[in-house]
């Protein structure tokens, strides 16, 4: 009895030091099995994953997802962290016209390329998926935050190429366009969530294009882009109403054993992370 005693002991001690990395929810706050999210993952057409940029959890499951569906499904992968004049360059490294130092000196890859997404770019490589650059040139999502989408006007054809066609549909009373003028305060202006649309909008376009029925397409976008299904998933339904699409976000708490009120339905799937969690860069 003293030696069951001492082992229903130890193993509760252990339970209780264990620390998860992460906590995967649905959108009502309850928790969900990792297979289970991957099966209905897989009856998708769209796959939107909302990451936080520097949070490693967000890219390893990235990578993890991406692999699981591949061995069922037909993939395409696209990120918001490519922009649209880039693909050249991309695609090229795809096909091994260039090497991984070429495609570097050749496109503008984000400062955690290296280590948060270059392991899906070679996996595609890998693979032979198309990966494609989804996002609008950051000049011009700049330049419509200054003065508005009438300042697209004045691009050239070949500009007009890395956007999303004009004029660009533009709900201003969407709630996460709400919110970045409520959270800017003072030093916000109305442009600025019309910049945030004009990525949402170019994003969908180019995912939408390069989607086909019985393919799955998997994004890798900041979570704001794609929660509530807003952004990109408000842009996609535009072109097809009855296009599957489901959403993952990531979110930081301070605990994890309960997800916030405040993240409910943020996405179909919300993967919850400690707040200390260190960051990729």
């Amino acid at each position: 009895m003293k030696i069951l005693f001492l082992f229903l002991a130890l193993s509760f001690s252990l339970l209780a030091i264990d620390k998860p990395a992460y906590v995967l929810y649905n959108a009502k706050g309850k928790k969900v099995a990792y297979e289970k999210m991957l099966k209905d993952l897989r009856g998708q057409d769209i796959v939107l994953i909302g990451e936080l940029h520097n949070n490693p959890i967000s890219h390893w499951l990235e990578l993890e997802i991406t692999q699981a569906l591949a061995e069922q499904r037909q993939l395409v992968l696209g990120a918001e962290m490519f922009e649209r004049d880039n693909q050249l360059a991309l695609t090229n490294y795809l096909q091994g016209k260039i090497t991984a130092k070429g495609l570097d000196s050749s496109a503008r890859l984000w400062k955690n390329y290296k280590t948060d997404y270059a392991p899906l770019v070679n996996f595609a490589k890998e693979k032979n998926l198309p990966f494609i650059a989804t996002n609008v040139p950051r000049k011009y999502a700049s330049q419509v935050s200054r003065s508005g989408f009438e300042s697209l006007e004045k691009l050239t054809e070949e500009e007009k190429s890395w956007i999303a066609p004009q004029p660009i549909a533009y709900d201003a009373n969407l709630p996460g366009y709400q919110k970045m003028l409520t959270m800017m305060g003072e030093h916000t202006s109305p442009n600025m969530p019309k910049a945030q649309a004009l990525k949402d909008a170019t994003m969908a376009h180019f995912l939408f294009s390069n989607w086909t029925p019985g393919s799955l397409f998997i994004h890798y976008n900041g979570s704001y882009h794609s929660e509530y299904h807003e952004g990109i998933s408000w842009y996609l339904k535009r072109n097809k109403a009855d296009i599957k699409i489901a959403t993952i976000a990531t979110v930081s708490q301070k605990e994890i054993t309960a997800l916030l009120p405040e993240h409910l339905l943020k996405a179909d799937y919300i993967i919850c992370v400690e707040e200390d969690m260190t960051g990729t860069y």
